[in-house]
């Protein structure tokens, strides 16, 4: 009776760990399985303004035009019969100063995208989002390229232009396309380089955010919170 008695107790324990571990297993399923609309809405847009906010960052630091050979501003494919000329006639410093200027100009500017693609991610709808999950490896910055492009041109050119001006592009450039237009028998080259900075600076933005793109989608360690690790695993699953 005596060793009835103390199973009992045990018994009750083991039955109510056994109850509490089904508890647990359901609730792992239930946070393995498919997310929900709104959890894939959340963890992408979570994604993507992390994303984005990094590029900017990266971009808008010192050397991170310059430095990075993937978006290095050089001379314009027009002007660079300018620097090829320009360093024959021994003024490779010039040449070197417009490069430099061309991208501190760019990395100035880098900052002011991050609340335009902010504000892009905020009007995203369930469509985009679902969209983006499941498409292309790159379909997050071809949406960005077409709902921001227009508003980071008018947005960057301002800014492009004060920067030109603040870090002697502008003069840099335009004394290295007047010494140009000074050879004999040359074709002349329009000396206002704006609009192809800016084009350039948003280029290199896109091509920093395709990275960022791809390393959430194929790097394990990139997703960062439990929401992102649940949501790119039914990506994973899910992708062509």
């Amino acid at each position: 009776m005596k060793k009835i008695l103390i199973l009992i107790p045990f018994l009750f324990v083991l039955f109510c760990s056994c109850d509490t571990l089904n508890q647990v297993a359901q609730g792992t399923v239930q946070q393995l399985g498919n997310p929900t609309n709104l959890e894939i809405n959340n963890a992408l847009k979570q994604a993507l303004e992390l994303g984005t906010t990094k590029s900017s960052d990266q971009l808008s630091a010192v050397n991170g035009f310059f430095g990075n050979a993937a978006v290095k501003i050089l001379f314009p494919p027009e002007a660079q019969k300018v620097e090829k000329t320009l360093r024959s006639i021994g003024l490779s410093k010039l040449a070197d100063n417009v490069i430099l200027s061309l991208n501190r100009a760019a990395e100035d500017a880098a900052g002011k995208a991050k609340p335009i693609f902010v504000n892009a991610i905020k009007q995203m709808t369930l469509r985009d989002v679902t969209n983006i999950l499941l498409g292309n490896k790159d379909a997050a910055t071809e949406y960005f390229k077409r709902t921001t492009t227009l508003q980071l041109a008018s947005s960057f050119k301002p800014v492009i232009q004060t920067s030109l001006n603040k870090v002697g592009a502008t003069k840099f450039y335009t004394d290295a396309a007047t010494a140009y237009n000074k050879v004999p028998f040359v074709s002349k080259v329009n000396p206002d380089i704006t609009d192809y900075v800016t084009q350039k600076a948003i280029d290199g933005l896109f091509v920093e955010i395709a990275q960022e793109e791809l390393n959430i989608r194929q790097n394990l360690g990139a997703r960062t919170t439990p929401l992102l690790q649940k949501v790119f695993g039914y990506y994973d699953k899910n992708k062509k």
